[in-house]
C-alpha cells in the first residue's frame, strides 16, 4: 500500500469519526447545552457531559472542578490552611486540555474586541493582572463551574451582558 492509499484510508476514517461525533452530540441534550458555553465545543461538551453527568456524582462546582484537575491544591495542619498552586498531574488530562485550549481560543478572541459581558471584563483584568495563560485555566475553572451549575439546576446558559 502506497502512502497516498494509507492517507486516503486515514482521511476517510477520520470522516467516520467525526461523524459519529455530530451524530453523538445532536443527540444527547446535555452536550447541546455545554456547546453554548464560552470555548466548549463538540469535544468538550461531550467530555464534560460524560464527567459530570447530571451532577449527582459532585457535591459542588468545587469538587467538579477538581476531578479535571482545575483548582489549586490545599494544604492544612495545625488548623492553618494553605492554598498551593494547580497541578498538571490532573484526573482526566484530556478534558483538561481541551478546556485549556477552548479557553485560550476564547481571550485570543476577547483581547481583540471591546468586552460585551462581565465575564469579558472579568477576564480582560484578570490577562492584564496575570497572564493569559493563567487566565485560561481560570477560564477553564469557571466553565466546569458554570456548566456543573447547569446541569445539576437543568438551566440554559446565558450571560450576563455589559449594562
Amino acid at each position: 500500500m502506497c502512502l497516498w492509499e494509507h492517507l486516503l484510508l486515514q482521511l476517510d476514517h477520520v470522516n467516520t469519526l467525526t461523524k459519529q461525533l455530530e451524530k453523538a452530540i445532536k443527540d444527547n441534550p446535555l452536550c447541546q447545552k455545554l456547546m453554548k458555553l464560552e470555548g466548549v465545543g463538540p469535544i468538550g461538551a461531550l467530555g464534560l457531559a460524560l464527567r459530570l453527568g447530571k451532577g449527582e456524582n459532585f457535591s459542588n462546582g468545587r469538587s467538579a472542578s477538581a476531578s479535571i484537575g482545575l483548582t489549586p491544591k490545599q494544604y492544612s495542619s495545625g488548623g492553618k490552611e494553605r492554598i498551593g498552586h494547580i497541578s498538571k498531574r490532573s484526573a482526566d488530562k484530556r478534558l483538561r486540555s481541551t478546556l485549556f485550549q477552548g479557553a485560550l481560543s476564547v481571550i485570543a478572541q476577547v483581547v481583540n474586541r471591546p468586552p460585551r459581558t462581565n465575564k469579558d471584563q472579568w477576564l480582560l483584568a484578570l490577562i492584564e493582572r496575570r497572564g493569559k495563560k493563567v487566565a485560561a485555566i481560570a477560564l477553564a475553572n469557571k466553565t466546569v463551574r458554570t456548566a456543573y451549575a447547569i446541569l445539576k439546576n437543568d438551566l440554559m446558559y446565558q450571560p450576563e451582558k455589559l449594562a
